[in-house]
């Protein structure tokens, strides 16, 4: 054994880690195959997952009909071979496109359809962007003269516009114009019926109270049900009030209840000394609740808020069982033509459907992560 020792001329310099330490290997064998049991549920779960999305592309693309060159209809979407299969339905989406918009909406009309949703979300957007300066003049045309403007133009009746009823509205304009009033107008409400909720004022909680709990013991199908067929009953007789009207109405008081109970959840987070602190800066009541404790709460309860509009989103599709022609119902009643009659066309139709709902419905919540993030640097260190 020889003693000569080797010393290093300098430093040695840095080195990669060993391949099996880090990557994309060290990653799947910390998180999928760590062990037998996991190994082995990973393999049939990532088995499972490609079957599915080979199932999913092999109908939409790769056996799916995309054009209709000769105007067969239905006919270029059935089977001409025996045990040939046929995907998805795509020119049926495309020559029923209109309808899924705006439903019987007068096609002549439809550019006032059009003009209310491009005004709306080039007043959208820069609300929800945080950079955007001019918030104030924002925020009154959006909540103030937008809803004029839409009305006008969706209703008619003055300024040369066509009178339209709101029986031929339809489609995913209607989907959207129901969802939206009733994020605004149930936002609002549902912090007034939390923060009566936690008044001292013994008249005001037990009514803010008997509100939240009647409207969340009822499911919303009962509510429209009731605003479609029993209200009407005690009208004055000759006095009707509009059938989409009622339903709208029952929606913003139905989601108002739920949000009610998401706000009180982060009126109760808070811990005493905000309420302390405020008071020991002199503000009154109001301006505590308005510039201390309501914004830290909401802030907390943002993920409970968006996915109460999530769920209201897609509660609008309950509408067409009062006759309502939203989105889900045109869809529905599309696959009744039967020039499109294939065995593939309502699958088609459902699928377009759910991948609309899917788009805005992840588009909400993907927001939802981005402000909760942005307005989170409070607990950062």
């Amino acid at each position: 054994m020889s003693d000569t020792a080797y010393v290093s001329p300098g430093i040695i310099g840095e080195r990669p880690a060993p391949r099996g330490n880090a990557g994309i290997l060290a990653w799947l064998r910390a998180n999928l195959f760590s062990g037998p049991v996991n190994s082995l549920a990973s393999v049939l779960l990532l088995a499972f997952v490609g079957w599915a999305l080979w199932q999913v592309l092999n109908f939409t693309v790769f056996t799916a009909v995309f054009t209709d060159p000769e105007g067969q209809r239905g006919v270029v979407c059935r089977p001409i071979e025996v045990g040939r299969e046929v995907g998805a339905c795509w020119p049926f989406i495309g020559a029923r496109w209109t309808f899924f918009l705006y439903g019987f909406y007068p096609l002549g009309e439809v550019w006032r359809v059009n003009v209310m949703l491009l005004l709306g979300l080039a007043l959208l957007v820069p609300l929800i962007i945080p950079s955007v300066p001019f918030k104030r003049t924002n925020v009154v045309l959006f909540f103030v003269v937008y809803p004029v403007i839409a009305g006008i133009l969706m209703i008619g009746g003055v300024f040369g516009l066509r009178p339209v009823p709101s029986e031929q509205w339809g489609g995913l304009s209607l989907t959207l114009i129901i969802s939206v009033l009733g994020i605004v107008c149930s936002m609002p409400l549902g912090i007034l019926l939390a923060l009566g909720r936690q008044s001292k004022l013994p008249i005001v909680k037990a009514f803010c109270v008997g509100f939240i709990e009647l409207w969340r013991a009822v499911p919303l199908i009962t509510v429209l049900f009731m605003a479609s067929v029993m209200f009407p009953l005690f009208m004055p007789q000759g006095m009707t009030i509009d059938n989409l009207l009622r339903a709208i109405v029952g929606i913003i008081l139905f989601e108002s209840a739920y949000v009610a109970e998401v706000v009180r959840g982060g009126l109760q987070a808070l811990p005493r000394g905000q309420y302390e602190a405020s008071a020991a800066l002199g503000l009154s009541k109001l301006k505590s609740t308005m510039l201390v404790i309501l914004p830290q709460a909401l802030k907390h309860v943002i993920p409970g808020i968006v996915n109460t509009f999530i769920a209201l989103f897609k509660d609008t599709s309950l509408v067409s069982i009062i006759g309502i022609f939203e989105l889900l119902n045109t869809v529905r009643s599309a696959n009744n033509d039967t020039n499109w009659n294939s065995p593939t066309q309502a699958i088609t139709g459902y699928l377009f459907a759910g991948a609309i709902f899917w788009v805005f419905c992840f588009a909400m919540s993907r927001y939802s992560i981005y402000m909760e993030g942005r307005l989170n640097t409070g607990h950062r260190r």
